[in-house]
């Protein structure tokens, strides 16, 4: 009967140990434990700023060649990765029947000089008889006057007069007429004369030949390129900045640019333009950095890290750029006073190299934020403050 009991005794307390252990364990490291977090004050230092971000290097000048007309095309001269100057021959088009439209209106222009020929010696004609018509008018309208021949015979030298300036009238029409018509028949013709120019595609610039759009024997509408040219000495950078760390940017700041190609090598630079249109869904700025020294060999699209120097700040407020935390679309910390948490909304400035962040507004020297927890806390939460947040 004692053993029996002995035996209860034992199981009671072995069950008593298990679960004074399973809630030590719950406490320390299951769901109940606090969380782990660590701390840092709030404090004043000399900062450096920079600002970071990612960029693809793009051509400033760029040119895409085609014709001004649909068409085919009839031969291709260049091929990519090939050096143009400006005004060099690209590709041709088809001409189809340009040749002989500039051909017929070369033969209509030449038979309307010949018109103008023909009008302006009628006109002359005209004219002489007019004045001949004019004197004899004249001469019987005295005879008239004095009674040696009747008014009849007057009044038709009148009439002769009348049809003479008429005739006058109508030459100089007809050679009016005549020389408007060689006027657009020039016009056409020098219009035919420019659309055939226009089916030679001719470099605009010095450039280098960047894409092949079209074949010979590739029919294209207007406006196609046909051939893509650079202007190889406007290569810069295409620089995307996080809008709420951008503070700061402006034309002229110096930049330390490293292409994935040289990851070892830093090339100098600095900010020739800054957009104005951002990207609303990255919510980006874009900026355009220049290099210094165009570097060789540098490949279109290349994606680079852009590395902007700030003027630097002396005894700035600054925490630790993980410090901060968004809440209910409000940029603050965590402030750890006592045993309790609360999230203080904040205004950072500039951002430096070394992960600090500038204060503005939200927080004093001296106060306690957190840096980093091992899962997201609130008013409510434990914490237990540590070192680092190794496994335990």
């Amino acid at each position: 009967m004692k053993s029996r009991f002995s035996r209860r005794s034992a199981f009671i307390l072995a069950g008593i140990a298990l679960a004074a252990g399973f809630v030590w364990v719950m406490a320390r490291s299951g769901p109940l434990a606090p969380l782990r977090v660590t701390v840092t004050q709030v404090a004043r230092a000399d900062l450096a700023p920079a600002l970071f971000g990612i960029g693809v290097v793009e051509a400033r000048r760029s040119y895409l060649v085609g014709p001004t007309s649909a068409g085919r095309v009839r031969r291709v001269a260049v091929d990519v990765g090939e050096t143009v100057s400006a005004g060099q021959l690209l590709a041709e088009m088809d001409p189809v029947d340009l040749d002989q439209r500039l051909s017929a209106t070369g033969a209509a222009a030449a038979r309307a000089a010949k018109a103008i020929d023909t009008a302006a010696a009628q006109l002359s004609d005209s004219v002489a008889r007019r004045e001949v018509a004019a004197a004899n008018a004249r001469r019987y309208d005295d005879l008239g006057r004095k009674g040696f021949v009747s008014s009849s015979v007057t009044e038709g030298k009148s009439q002769e007069l009348k049809s003479a300036s008429a005739q006058v009238t109508a030459a100089e029409a007809a050679l009016a007429g005549a020389r408007q018509d060689l006027a657009r028949l020039d016009a056409e013709r020098e219009g035919a004369r420019q659309q055939r120019a226009n089916l030679r595609l001719l470099a605009p610039a010095d450039g280098v030949v960047t894409a092949r759009d079209a074949e010979p024997g590739s029919t294209v509408v207007a406006g196609q390129a046909v051939l893509r040219l650079v202007a190889a000495d406007s290569l810069w950078v295409r620089l995307r900045l996080d809008q709420q760390r951008s503070a700061g940017l402006q034309v002229g700041l110096s930049a330390e640019i490293v292409l994935r190609s040289r990851p070892g090598q830093v090339l100098a630079g600095k900010v020739a333009r800054i957009e104005m249109l951002s990207d609303s869904v990255t919510e980006e700025r874009i900026a355009q950095v220049s290099f210094d020294e165009l570097p060789k060999d540098v490949s279109i699209g290349e994606m680079s890290e852009i590395t902007l120097r700030l003027p630097g700040i002396r005894q700035a407020l600054v925490v630790p750029s993980a410090a901060l935390r968004q809440r209910d679309g409000k940029t603050g910390v965590w402030v750890h006073a006592g045993d309790k948490l609360r999230f203080v909304a904040v205004k950072p400035g500039s951002s430096g190299a070394d992960g600090k962040v500038q204060i503005l507004e939200g927080l004093k020297e001296g106060d306690g934020v957190i840096v980093h927890s091992e899962r997201e806390i609130g008013e409510q939460s434990r914490i237990r403050v540590v070192s680092v947040l190794a496994a335990s």
